[in-house]
């Protein structure tokens, strides 16, 4: 048999043909990713372009801010303490970092800032209610209901009716109150709101002692021992108490109303205390000489 005459010419071989196809898409793919890039970078760019236009715009310029919630705090004060917000633009300015400002004040428990379209920055208030006066050395400040002292007690306050409240200072003559004895004055003052006309004869408050508030009621001298909670529970048990305590010790220096079974009282001008056993019936019973002072 004859051998097969192969050609010599080797264009004709498939593996010189497939290339030349591929290199063709290669070169194809690249041209469509650029024409999709440029028209997204078209849109992007027009995009930016508009919003910076807009962002710009003078008519997104601060020129009104609205307070709501206020009453206390003059209007033209929250404007003051939000000092270089007008004129800011609109939509660009941080509100968060305004009412960080304006919640630093000591009337300001909370805030929050909103923007109107197309100039106005709204602010809605939630003001510090003040419940006592603090002693601070020699003067008077007001306190709210969470003990933050608040402003100095002025005329302009006259008008409040507030207890006072002593002892806020580690010392007498201190000029910045301890936050737990601020916090003690605070949950006496604010357990007695469940009895306005309790709350109402609330006269003076002492937190020398952070455990054993001193209270002083209207029409009645003596001291009131309550300890550091149940204020409203053992202050109404002293009212209904005090006439037969009185028939017992006429002129009391103190009660101390710690002790569940017992109140402890002392006559004025005597070292001792006399302890008084309170029935069930909200009577009082017996009574002893006791030779400790109050703790």
């Amino acid at each position: 048999m004859s051998p097969v005459a192969v050609p010599a010419d080797r264009r004709f071989h498939r593996a010189h043909v497939k290339p030349a196809r591929k290199l063709v898409r290669l070169r194809r793919i690249p041209l469509s990713l650029i024409k999709y890039a440029a028209g997204a970078f078209i849109v992007v760019a027009a995009a930016y372009r508009l919003a910076a236009m807009i962002a710009a715009s003078p008519l997104l310029r601060i020129d009104r801010i609205v307070v709501t919630g206020n009453s206390r705090l003059p209007t033209a004060q929250v404007v003051e303490l939000l000092s270089g917000l007008r004129g800011e633009n609109l939509i660009r300015t941080d509100l968060e970092v305004w009412r960080r400002r304006l919640v630093a004040s000591p009337w300001v428990r909370d805030a929050m800032l909103r923007r109107a379209l197309p100039s106005t920055v709204e602010v809605v208030m939630a003001e510090r209610e003040p419940v006592a006066l603090g002693r601070l050395g020699r003067e008077l400040y007001l306190v709210d209901g969470e003990g933050v002292v608040m402003d100095a007690f002025g005329p302009q306050y006259a008008n409040l009716d507030l207890p006072i409240v002593d002892g806020l200072a580690r010392s007498s003559a201190g000029s910045t109150a301890d936050p737990s004895r601020a916090e003690l004055a605070a949950r006496v003052i604010s357990s007695l709101r469940l009895r306005p006309e309790l709350a109402r004869r609330l006269s003076q408050v002492d937190v020398t002692n952070v455990r054993n508030a001193a209270v002083i009621l209207d029409g009645d001298p003596a001291v009131v021992y309550v300890g550091d909670d149940r204020f409203l529970e053992r202050l109404e048990s002293y009212v209904q108490l005090a006439p037969t305590l009185r028939e017992r010790v006429p002129d009391i220096d103190y009660v101390d109303l710690r002790f569940d079974d017992r109140i402890y009282v002392r006559p004025v001008g005597k070292r001792g205390r006399t302890a008084v056993v309170a029935d069930a019936r909200g009577g009082a019973g017996s009574r002893r000489r006791e030779s400790r002072r109050n703790q």
